[in-house]
């Protein structure tokens, strides 16, 4: 696979709790220069990203990032903030507590809210499949499926566990027709994008594929 083809697919991200403008715009400067589809960044510097970008790469931020358990109401809030900010494509962190209780109906009309308070931005949805199972996972694509979201997410990176093949596979079999994937977390090489793509996800949250694609040019 040729690199662009997978660098086009990345949205390179950097979410650590102490990450600094300095940090950011260089993601910034990367994104741009490789030809990501976006840059995922902490809600806190969206503004500053999109005005420093104007335009030449959207900006993607986190909502109820990393655990998911804040209030429908708060997430509806960030989301419209990041928006407003210039965020261009949001993934938020469903309430996990709320699969375990089986409380399908509520964590469906969860991500439609988030859903109307993006104003017709991409909707990612992170499910954390480590802390899950699969039973639970095939549910919840269903759930997404319904929900009018535009992608279904493997991970936030901070779980415990990250994107795996077996986890790819499964949302490709279990999604509605218009709903992508986004692998995320762990995707440490080339391979690994490969593999990822080659199971059916359109996006990679990662940091390592440009660090990757530098260091062979180095």
């Amino acid at each position: 696979m040729e690199l662009k083809s997978i660098l086009e697919k990345c949205d390179h991200t950097l979410l650590a709790q102490t990450a600094t403008w300095e940090e950011i715009r260089a993601v910034c400067d990367d994104g741009m220069k490789y030809g990501c589809t976006s840059v995922c960044i902490p809600a806190s510097y969206v503004r500053q990203a999109a005005d420093y970008m104007s335009g030449r790469l959207p900006v993607c931020t986190v909502i109820g990032f990393p655990n998911g358990y804040d209030t429908t109401a708060a997430k509806c809030f960030m989301a419209k903030d990041a928006v407003d900010n210039g965020a261009e494509e949001v993934d938020m962190v469903i309430n996990l507590g709320w699969v375990k209780d089986r409380r399908w109906d509520d964590l469906l009309a969860e991500i439609r809210a988030v859903k109307a308070a993006c104003g017709g931005r991409l909707l990612k949805v992170i499910i954390e499949c480590c802390l899950l199972t699969d039973e639970e996972k095939v549910k919840l694509c269903e759930i997404v499926t319904n929900s009018g979201a535009d992608y279904i997410k493997t991970s936030t990176g901070f779980g415990g566990g990250g994107a795996t093949r077996e986890d790819v596979a499964l949302f490709a079999k279990h999604v509605g027709p218009h709903v992508k994937i986004k692998a995320a977390g762990g995707i440490a090489s080339l391979e690994d994008a490969e593999d990822f793509i080659a199971l059916g996800a359109s996006r990679l949250g990662t940091s390592r594929i440009v660090k990757a694609v530098k260091a062979m040019g180095k």
